[in-house]
């Protein structure tokens, strides 16, 4: 009898240790590295999406910089622990080449995060990869030419010319700016000029001028993972130019959607600040 209840402990005990393993193992395969190669087109050049397969790349940690102090902190970060991935390119406040003007700006910023993109402006440089929905990225080797969509915001798509031209000696500028790219080894780097002032490279507020120009580095660093780099040159703000990055994440079987923004929008009330956001936005007019 002592015996048949020390087995029936044993069991249970076993079953328990099994139920509590669960999430553990769950977590460790979610983590583990797809080893599957990295998918090439027609050309030898890498595709940004695997033939046949759906997905979209997923943001990782998209703070461009990493704060020091409470002031330094988004509201929206601010009373949770947020540890950036070792392994990325982000600088801390302190390192960070800011102008006076530009770094009260930003300062500011953190306190009223008064986003265009929360106002359905469409955003260029970071902001247009790390989106909440998943960014997907379209390469059409016969028009040399690349597309960037995305689901959120204003749900607008950024063409990459990669044919060799150079930027127009007059542009318009815009909030995507005008971007150019190359490959360099299995790299792609996008040369982008001619934005405005009026939106934002970040979910953050890292000021701009229109003398910006934004270099993004993207490598895609095994079949699941991306690296996103991008250097702000910006005489008009900073006093050198600076980098920053994060890597992004393949989430298959998720696509693009239908995002009502600008048409029909009913989020009205959260725009100028109303209801239980906590985002201060009782302005509506984008500093």
């Amino acid at each position: 009898m002592r015996r048949h209840r020390h087995q029936t402990i044993s069991v249970a005990a076993c079953l328990l240790l099994a139920l509590l393993a669960q999430p553990l193992l769950a977590q460790q395969r979610a983590n583990t590295p797809d080893n599957r190669p990295i998918p090439r087109l027609s050309d030898g050049q890498i595709s940004f999406a695997p033939p046949g397969e759906r997905g979209v790349w997923d943001r990782g940690d998209y703070r461009p910089i990493l704060p020091e102090t409470e002031e330094q902190t988004a509201l929206r970060d601010r009373g949770r622990a947020s540890q950036a991935d070792p392994s990325e390119l982000k600088p801390t406040f302190s390192k960070v080449p800011f102008q006076p003007w530009a770094k009260q700006l930003f300062l500011w910023r953190q306190e009223h995060e008064i986003e265009p993109y929360g106002r359905c402006k469409p955003a260029g440089g970071f902001r247009d990869m790390a989106i909440p929905y998943g960014t997907d990225i379209v390469q059409d080797v016969e028009q040399k030419r690349m597309y960037i969509f995305h689901t959120g915001g204003s749900h607008n798509v950024r063409t990459i010319y990669m044919d060799g031209r150079e930027h127009p000696k007059d542009w318009e500028p815009s909030y995507g700016g005008h971007s150019v790219g190359r490959w360099e080894g299995d790299v792609l780097v996008i040369d982008t000029v001619g934005f405005n002032e009026r939106g934002w490279i970040d979910a953050y507020g890292t000021p701009t001028t229109k003398q910006l120009r934004l270099t993004e580095r993207i490598k895609r660093i095994n079949f699941s993972t991306l690296s996103y780099e991008i250097t702000i040159d910006d005489p008009g703000a900073y006093t050198q130019p600076w980098s920053t990055g994060m890597l992004m994440s393949w989430r298959p079987n998720r696509e693009t959607f239908q995002f009502l923004c600008q048409d029909g929008n009913l989020a009205g009330q959260l725009m100028v600040g109303e209801g239980s956001s906590g985002i201060d936005r009782a302005s509506p007019i984008v500093p």
